[in-house]
């Protein structure tokens, strides 16, 4: 216990980060995930949401629908993988699939013929960013010098897809997902947790997935990654896969770096993905200062 308690707040938190992904098929109370940091309820609300960006609650939630997307996307049954991940019925899930997966499980298994995707262009510290959505969730999200240049890519990442202009006003969902991106380019948010809508193979899910768990300020190699995903001899394999990334900062592959500690490769260019580490070791650093 004295060990546990010598801990800083945010060490405590991402302990308690890792067991809930290795245990989203177990009843995950605020009361037990308080006692296993050794703080009080109050308190570990608190700095959860400071350290993560979103509640207990929101945190567990948002881990347990990306493990039903998984288990769906592999053609698992729906009623198995609804309980396999943790939810105590199936009218839970169906509850929450307009907000999380854009549409029911058994539709998203399927997927869906004749995609429709919205596009919209903002402007941020690090450029032009364009964000894509399907009626599922966000599916681009890249960075580029032109709006030309980035539709010319959506539409090279899509090419069957139907495209066109998201109409203004913005729906308060797009806003919201904005906002989101904005607070954690400004350093005010470190997780940045959205619906996505995405394709990948197997192995890309793998390491994406597990890309998503380094915690904000912190950095691994390809090698570690690698080895974390249980492939510890496709460290070039998972680099590729942060290549294959089309959602920028939803999967921060920009925490990925080579084992020299060079930066490695960037698909929307190293001063960026340099920039990007150094906003959140610096806030990192704050929030500690915080903490004491």
């Amino acid at each position: 216990m004295a060990e546990r308690k010598s801990r800083t707040v945010a060490e405590r938190i991402r302990e308690v980060c890792r067991y809930v992904e290795g245990h989203i098929d177990e009843s995950l109370s605020i009361a037990a995930l308080a006692a296993m940091a050794s703080m009080s309820r109050f308190h570990f609300a608190r700095s959860f949401r400071a350290v993560v960006g979103v509640t207990p609650k929101q945190y567990v939630a948002g881990v347990r629908m990306r493990e039903l997307k998984q288990k769906l996307r592999n053609r698992r049954g729906v009623d198995a993988a609804i309980y396999d991940v943790g939810y105590g019925s199936i009218s839970r899930v169906y509850e929450q699939a307009t907000s999380r997966l854009g549409m029911t499980p058994a539709q998203y298994r399927r997927g869906a013929a004749g995609v429709e995707i919205s596009h919209a262009t903002l402007d941020t510290p690090l450029g032009k960013m364009m964000i894509g959505a399907t009626d599922r969730g966000i599916c681009f999200i890249q960075f580029g010098e032109s709006q030309t240049e980035l539709l010319d890519r959506l539409r090279s990442e899509y090419a069957k897809a139907t495209i066109e202009p998201m109409r203004e006003p913005y729906h308060p969902q797009f806003q919201a997902w904005a906002q989101t991106i904005a607070r954690y380019l400004a350093g005010e948010q470190p997780h940045v947790d959205l619906p996505l809508d995405i394709r990948a193979t197997a192995f890309q899910l793998r390491v994406w997935k597990y890309v998503q768990t380094i915690p904000y300020g912190d950095v691994q190699s390809y090698s570690e990654v690698a080895a974390a995903i249980g492939a510890p001899r496709a460290a070039r394999s998972v680099a590729r896969a942060c290549a294959c990334n089309v959602v920028a900062l939803a999967i921060p592959c920009h925490r990925v770096i080579r084992e020299s500690g060079d930066l490695g490769g960037y698909r929307w260019g190293l001063p960026r993905k340099r920039v990007l580490i150094n906003t959140e070791r610096a806030h990192r650093s704050a929030l500690a200062l915080y903490e004491k």
